[in-house]
């Protein structure tokens, strides 16, 4: 053991005594400076605000709109619903904000690369990564990705704001963005050569004129330099400068960067944050001018960009119910055409007992009709491959989406539930079973369900926060409204609960001010309950219409919608039932949260965070993002893991990171499978009240580490070698390994993988890209490692670009890496 950490630690000295670099603005707030959270979120509503208004002006329509700082995502918000006649009735603008600004954040882990950060005077390769990256933003949305483009859209603006923070480019006088930065035609000009002197040394801690004269005289642009560990740079060379830069106590001493107003160069923090802003606007108008207004809405979360998925099962036993089945779909589809409810794009994938068969894709939903219409069953009553197609709808959709899997059948290939389970919490796409007939259908045959059948697809739904849905002849019809509850626009989750056991128990949740069109449901076998109000009116679940709402009882699911008036309150319900059953409480509202596990790793300024893509390990603290949205009066005082299938909650200790933003620190992952609850208060119109939300998709931890090699980039037709390490902490033997794209690209990896009981082993995986891949397009890996017996999961999850140029910068990357793999590593060996 001692060994181990000897060679680790020797490993990890080595990859020290390399350069890391900085970031620039910072990641958590200091006063009177702007973090990068902040310069993104301020050129997003600055540049919407402009669009709208200018729209609106075009059409004769008043708005009266300021584009300064007080501006909010509400006011923006509102300001496009005026100029547009088709936007979301709840928008997610916020979302999208946060969804960028992770991936900014995220930016820090590349510590190593001087060209993410614009550091040494990189600035072809800085400016190379910009517009690399404008061009995946620009062919996601082209391809209807729209998360993936937010992604790489985030990333971008992180390297372009570090440009006017590290760089000179303020110093020398400028007072437009340098647009030579997102347009590769142009020229790099009037680069300081890389023996050319740029500073002098700081008079004591006084840096306001430590840039050379003549470097300002004849334009040149330089950047800093910066080391955690050497002193060394190039003689005359300016460093980046502040308490963690070696290289700021050699000659010339002191520093040009503009983090913040302690910095070196701090007397331009402001200037060189406002310039960040206007270079961000820049870029989201070239983005804007190359896809269009209606694109570019969609990419910023103010058209519907959501996927409806129907997985259907094509064997013949369904043929009673297949006219009945379109029926239902067509005149579901029929309701939504046109309204904000209507997704941008629809999918159907087929399956039979010998495949998870064909994905079609479309945007048009008469053509989605036309394939649905044209469906032919196989004759064939065996188990079908369910769970296959499931997976390939899950790997083929963007997160958040809405899946309906309809089948009479087991799953052949149930042994493929973990990794339903890992896709589910990994895209965060909700998943609903139409079960016909479940109970009756087929009694005798090789495909009649049982209830452990059932069950499997209760479990999944539950997971993900979906339904399973038990449909009969007779009750087709009803399933349309029960389906419409699901995919119905600003969906927030209340309460959701599994209980296994047969127990009577009760159940309290809050509803606030801003929900409407709030439901309940139970799914189970013989469940009663009753309901109560918080002026303390009940009703029973045997009285159909009563004071509190109706009840619409479909097989094994109740749904009681609430009356419109009085919701405002603590309410109470009781559940007594012999079987397992779920409880669910939904609304619609404009204000929800979103929640995402994050990394805290170190960098050159403390601590910065970014977006986590695995599960938490079980036994260990981890750290939560969560972010209000659409609440711009909100303060949050419980953020809770709430035991999925129990009683058992961990508290997590909450730091604001923004209005609306939190970091919240969980001490210790529990065992159990959990959701995330919030609670708080809600100050409206003057009158503060409780709200309460929680994550509708089920999460766990796991014992096992999955620790890929970071790839950014995958060139068409070139075999790409990628190197992943599992480790384990209490099973050892044979792990099952799986990898999968979004894109269904070749992945070539071995089956299984030896790990030894608290050790690790090492597994490579090669992904070819089709030679035809347009450049640009995005590419999610996902790399399973399963334990031996099925007892645990875990998962990691790769976003990769593909490029017709060379993979740049890989060189920077893998020591970066290497360093947090070296970093992970000693701290899971000294826990063991």
């Amino acid at each position: 053991m001692v060994s181990v950490v000897v060679v680790a630690v020797f490993l990890l000295l080595g990859a020290l005594y390399q350069s890391p670099q900085t970031s620039a603005f910072k990641i958590f707030s200091s006063e009177g400076s702007l973090t990068h959270q902040q310069i993104t979120e301020e050129a997003f509503l600055r540049k919407m605000a402009q669009v709208c208004l200018k729209t609106a002006t075009s059409r004769g329509q008043n708005v009266t709109l300021l584009i300064n700082s007080k501006l909010t995502a509400s006011i923006v918000e509102r300001a496009c619903s005026n100029a547009y006649s088709t936007l979301l009735k709840i928008p997610t603008f916020t979302a999208v904000i946060v969804q960028a600004t992770l991936s900014n954040a995220a930016v820090d882990r590349k510590q190593f690369s001087t060209a993410h950060h614009f550091d040494e005077e990189d600035f072809k390769n800085g400016r190379d990564l910009i517009t690399q990256g404008m061009t995946a933003v620009k062919v996601s949305v082209k391809q209807g990705n729209y998360l993936a483009a937010r992604t790489s859209l985030g990333t971008v603006c992180h390297t372009l704001q570090d440009f006017y923070s590290h760089s000179n480019w303020v110093e020398l006088g400028s007072t437009d963005p340098y647009s030579t930065l997102i347009k590769p035609e142009l020229p790099l000009s009037n680069l300081a050569g890389p023996n050319t002197k740029t500073c002098k040394s700081c008079v004591g801690d006084d840096c306001t004129d430590n840039i050379l004269p003549e470097i300002i005289q004849q334009k040149l642009l330089t950047s800093g330099y910066f080391s955690l560990i050497t002193p060394k740079k190039p003689a005359g060379k300016c460093s980046h400068g502040g308490f963690f830069d070696r290289t700021s106590y050699t000659e010339p001493t002191g520093g040009i960067n503009k983090d913040d107003i302690a910095s070196s160069h701090g007397f331009l923090h402001q200037r060189a944050a406002n310039m960040a802003i206007n270079a961000t606007m820049e870029m989201l108008e070239d983005i804007r001018l190359a896809v269009g207004d209606l694109a570019f809405l969609r990419l910023m979360g103010l058209t519907q960009t959501s996927v409806l998925a129907i997985v259907f099962d094509s064997t013949g036993s369904l043929s009673a119910y297949i006219a009945e089945a379109k029926t239902m779909l067509f005149s579901f589809i029929d309701s939504i055409i046109g309204t904000s409810e209507e997704p941008s794009e629809y999918m159907l994938v087929l399956f039979s007992d010998l495949d998870a068969g064909s994905l079609i894709k479309t945007s048009n939903a008469e053509t989605f009709k036309e394939q649905i219409n044209s469906l032919s069953l196989l004759v064939n009553s065996n188990p079908g491959m369910c769970l296959s197609a499931l997976l390939l709808a899950l790997t083929r959709v963007p997160p958040s989406s809405d899946i309906f899997v309809y089948t009479d059948g087991p799953a052949k290939d149930s042994q493929l539930k973990s990794s339903v389970e890992a896709m589910i919490q990994s895209t965060k796409s909700k998943v609903n079973f139409l079960l016909t007939n479940p109970t009756l259908s087929r009694a005798s045959s090789s495909k009649a369900l049982s209830q452990s059948d059932i069950q499997l697809y209760r479990d999944l739904a539950h997971i993900s926060g979906g339904q399973t849905i038990e449909v009969t002849l007779s009750t087709v019809s009803q399933a349309i409204t029960l389906i419409g509850d699901e995919i119905t626009s600003g969906q927030v989750t209340i309460l959701q609960v599994n209980r296994n056991a047969s127990q009577t128990e009760s159940f309290s949740f809050v509803l606030d001010s801003t929900l409407s069109n709030v439901i309940v449901y139970i799914t189970g076998d013989s469940p009663v309950f009753t309901l109560y109000s918080p002026t303390g009116v009940s009703q029973s679940s045997s009285v159909a219409a009563g004071p509190l709402g109706s009840i619409l009882t479909v097989n094994s699911l109740m749904r009681l919608k609430l009356n419109s008036n009085n919701l405002t309150g603590e309410w109470k319900i009781t559940v007594n039932s012999p079987n397992s059953y779920t409880l669910k409480v939904i609304g619609q509202s404009s204000m929800n949260v979103l929640v995402y596990f994050v990394e805290i790793f170190q960098g050159g300024h403390g601590d910065s965070w970014g977006q986590s893509y695995t599960r938490p390990f079980t036994g260990r603290n981890a750290t939560l993002f969560v972010s209000v949205t659409g609440g711009d009066s909100v303060t949050v005082t419980d953020v809770l893991l709430v035991e999925a299938s129990g009683s058992a909650v961990v508290n997590g200790t909450i730091k604001a990171v923004g209005t609306t933003d939190f970091l919240v620190n969980i001490d210790t992952i529990p065992e159990w499978a959990f959701v995330v609850q919030l609670r708080g208060l809600l100050n409206k119109s003057s009158t503060i009240s409780r709200f309460q939300r929680q994550s509708p998709i089920q999460l766990k931890g796991s014992k096992i580490t999955v620790v890929a090699q970071s790839q950014n980039v995958t060139q068409p037709g070139v075999p790409l070698n990628i190197s992943f390490t599992v480790a384990a902490n209490a099973t050892g033997g044979n792990y099952i390994i799986r990898a999968r794209t979004n894109q269904g690209f070749s992945v070539s990896v071995s089956s299984s993988l030896l790990v030894a009981a608290g050790g690790s082993a090492q597994g490579n995986i090669t992904l070819i890209t089709p030679s035809d891949t347009e450049s640009g397009t995005d590419v999610t890996l996902t790399i399973e490692a399963e334990a031996p017996g099925s007892t645990d999961l875990n998962y990691a999850t790769l976003r990769l670009t593909v490029s017709t140029a060379s993979a740049v910068f890989s060189g920077h990357y893998s020591l970066s890496i290497c360093l947090s793999v070296f970093c992970f590593f000693i701290s899971y060996v000294i826990g063991l």
